[in-house]
């Protein structure tokens, strides 16, 4: 009888400790809640702003790229696309050139990323300013300055002769060269900059205290900070990429009519086309290509971050 009369209290206890927490768990769900809503309408007027200036106009392109020539509803043309090979050697050149320009921005781009990391900062400072330099100059005026540059009778020819590598001018710009360096020097900066704010954040104590393991400069970096950098590195190859994929007036200019990238097909679509129906469907293939790509990236990202 004792030991009931020992047990009654105890078990009454644990029961109000368990209401008690229970209360404290929907006390906290409630306030959770609370929050959301709160953080929901602080956030309404940017996503109806974003909705109308972004979503609707997808839509609308969308609606636009189901139209056909006889104003009907279809899919005729994105069959259109599927039906002329041309398009799909098209879509393969542009994302060729993407991922070309890609690989020479990461070649050209991680030194100088590395560098401006390990530099003092007064010396950091004076290179990241000419890294932003051609930011401040507008992207029509640097493909004419690479068009006079690369042409016959540019300083690039002029030099390579006067030095004896070449014996007469080679064809550098209305070609697939001078469309990928007018590209490169673009797009270089978007690179560097997310490449630059990783590698700045990496600490600069496991370098040496690999070196203090015994470690050489070279393992360590490949072992150490190379892959404390890749999640900055990939950011910025999917920065370039998807840019690139956008690409008009560079090809435009420097590729001289014999080079021809997505952008460059839908406005003559819209030249040609009595409707925009050809041109939005040529947009939204290559939205969701774009998006595909992102979606990839996006989980690489993820994954490197998990140091899996």
């Amino acid at each position: 009888m004792a030991s009931m009369a020992e047990a009654a209290p105890l078990d009454a206890a644990t029961g109000l400790g368990a209401t008690a927490l229970e209360a404290n768990r929907r006390a906290l769900e409630r306030d959770e809640r609370a929050e959301t809503r709160m953080r929901l309408r602080l956030t309404l007027p940017a996503l109806v702003v974003v909705f109308v200036l972004m979503v609707c106009p997808i839509l609308w392109l969308l609606s636009l790229s189901l139209v056909g020539k006889d104003g009907a509803l279809g899919l005729e043309n994105y069959t259109l696309f599927f039906a002329e090979p041309v398009y799909v050697e098209m879509f393969i050149s542009t994302f060729r050139i993407a991922f070309l320009v890609t690989v020479i921005c990461v070649l050209l781009g991680y030194p100088v990323a590395y560098l401006l990391a390990i530099l003092p900062p007064k010396w950091s400072g004076i290179l990241m300013l000419a890294v932003l330099v051609p930011f401040w100059t507008s992207g029509l005026v640097r493909t004419f300055s690479w068009l006079i540059i690369l042409q016959r009778n540019g300083i690039v020819n002029k030099s390579l002769v006067w030095l004896g590598v070449i014996d007469k001018p080679v064809a550098l710009v209305h070609n697939m060269t001078g469309t990928v360096i007018g590209m490169v020097h673009i797009m270089v900066p978007f690179l560097i900059l997310p490449l630059y704010a990783t590698m700045k954040a990496i600490d600069g104590n496991l370098m040496r205290s690999g070196a203090n393991l015994g470690s050489s400069p070279t393992h360590a970096f490949f072992r150490i900070f190379l892959p404390l950098s890749l999640p900055g590195l990939v950011a910025g190859m999917i920065m370039v990429f998807v840019m690139c994929l956008g690409f008009y007036i560079t090809p435009a200019i420097l590729g001289g009519g014999k080079i021809k990238m997505i952008a460059q097909r839908i406005q003559e679509s819209i030249a040609l086309y009595p409707t925009w129906g050809p041109a939005a469907a040529l947009a939204v293939l290559l939205l969701l290509m774009t998006a595909a790509c992102l979606f990839v990236s996006v989980r690489l990202v993820r994954w490197l971050a998990s140091g899996r």
